[in-house]
């Protein structure tokens, strides 16, 4: 039976199968919800009924050889990729395959700095080593900015040797590197490109959005399908271009991710695909106006700056992502996680996250005008109630450069103390510290700790940032190196 982007193979099997009334003597336990009402009253009966394991009708997450298949086989067409693979275990685990099959223990691997903890993880995993090119900053705004062409080319000319180059494309602020220059130049001298594309799912569906990581020919990508394209949390898409090996993507996969797939997971990633295949340009057309015009009616609220296009530069910002509504909060005298921490106290509307000098509100299919008013009057009314006309103590900047003693594999298995966070200062780090959301590393095992670093997660500390990372959940002490 020949299947279009119209057909969702997974929902409809499990449609079907809803049907029969097959009796269940295999997991989970719950047995379609009976055994536990609570989580039945929580989700509803259609949900648990649906929440299955793998079978033979259903297939099989590990080795797909009917309707997960074919889902996957849709995917693929949709995003233009040679091969889409289903990925239950979020976006961090498909940037950790990505990673795992392209590097091994001792291979370098050329990267930005300001990585998803996510990448970092992979490379303590694996044991390649990573070769960072330090972003630019932008100075107003104090964000890590995109790869520069000139600097991949010179970390690629240092490092002849490299396996990959790693783009981050866009930034959770939105920024986007020159994509087809970097594949271009990592195939040029033998290496794959590989995209944490986590926040660009619309690129493929959108129009006039910058390009996806598949159209500029990169190797591997890991998309985040339920952040922008409507699946559920959780769930994700690994892409793979046509010089890749599915077959060893599935293997390295098959490593790390569960043997028993969530298929309410899996459904929501077939449904999401089709919608986005049949309407995605119309549904983020209409984001990207609902982001134009927010952009607009906060830029009119003086002291705030909702940053876009104007910003690309051709180089360190090649190009940028319009639907994402980022923020600058410095003019008003509050840093960016002060605001969000008073837009969910005080008006009951929650952003993605706030930084020391920025906030994100996620814009995106699920969003309409009436919400969009909601935030600019309260970002108004915060800045009347609230805000303070000196910037004076106000921390900026997001990125420090880091200075790296060992591979990040042996800082985070080496013998380590742990000490006071005031004592740490040149001692080198063994484990991760990063304010999340973004879950972008101040810290990563194997990195110097400096005097700037220590006043850094300070000032994010008391300006009430969600750190994560340390075994010591206060972040109180550190884990160095003996």
């Amino acid at each position: 039976m020949s299947i279009s982007q119209e057909n969702a193979p997974i929902y409809e099997a499990l449609m079907e199968f809803e049907k029969k009334r097959v009796v269940p003597f295999d997991v989970p336990g719950h047995k379609r919800g009976r055994g536990n009402p609570e989580l039945v009253k929580l989700l509803g009966e259609q949900c648990v009924r649906l929440d299955v394991n793998s079978m033979k009708p259903l297939d099989n997450l590990c080795h797909p050889v009917s309707v997960i298949r074919d889902a996957e086989k849709l995917a693929a067409e949709a995003f233009g990729a040679a091969h889409a693979f289903l990925m239950v275990g979020g976006t961090t685990s498909a940037v950790q395959a990505m990673v795992l099959a392209s590097v091994k223990r001792g291979d370098k691997i050329i990267l930005p700095r300001n990585v998803h903890r996510s990448v970092m993880g992979a490379l303590v995993l694996c044991g390649a080593i990573p070769v960072y090119v330090d972003p630019a900053c932008d100075e107003r705004l104090g964000i890590p900015l995109g790869m520069r062409v000139a600097d991949v080319q010179a970390a690629i000319q240092k490092n002849p040797d490299a396996k990959a180059v790693l783009v981050n494309n866009p930034t959770y602020y939105g920024i986007c590197s020159d994509l087809r220059a970097i594949v271009q130049l990592a195939h040029a001298h033998g290496m794959l490109c590989l995209v944490d594309e986590a926040h660009g799912t619309h690129f493929y569906f959108g129009e006039n959005l910058p390009v996806s990581a598949m159209a500029a020919g990169a190797d591997i990508a890991a998309v985040s399908m339920h952040k922008s394209g409507g699946s559920l949390t959780q769930s994700s898409m690994l892409l793979t271009g046509p010089g890749v090996s599915d077959g060893y993507v599935r293997q390295i996969i098959n490593l790390t991710q569960t043997t028993s797939g969530s298929y309410l997971l899996m459904a929501s990633l077939d449904i999401s695909r089709r919608n986005l295949a049949l309407r995605g340009r119309e549904s983020f057309a209409e984001v990207v106006r609902l982001a134009e015009y927010a952009r607009t009616e906060i830029n009119d609220i003086s002291g705030y700056y909702a940053y876009s296009k104007e910003l690309i530069n051709c180089d360190s910002i090649y190009d940028f992502d319009v639907t994402k509504l980022a923020v600058n909060t410095l003019d008003i005298g509050l840093a960016g996680i002060e605001v969000y921490d008073l837009l969910r106290d005080e008006y009951e509307i929650q952003v993605e996250f706030g930084d020391l000098g920025n906030l994100l509100a996620y814009l995106s299919i699920g969003d309409r005008s009436q919400e969009v008013e909601r935030l600019v009057s309260a970002l108004a009314e915060i800045k009347r109630r609230f805000g303070k006309t000196d910037r004076n103590g106000l921390m900026r900047q997001e990125y420090i450069d880091p200075e790296i003693a060992v591979s990040p594999q042996e800082a985070f298995y080496a013998e380590k103390e742990s000490l006071p966070l005031a004592e740490t200062k040149g001692r080198v780090c063994s484990e991760f510290v990063m304010c999340y959301p973004p879950g972008i590393p101040i810290l990563a095992p194997g990195e110097r700790i400096t005097k700037e670093i220590l006043d850094y997660i300070q000032y994010a500390k008391e300006k009430g940032c969600s750190m994560t990372g340390p075994e010591d959940a206060d972040i109180n002490r550190l884990n160095v190196l003996k």
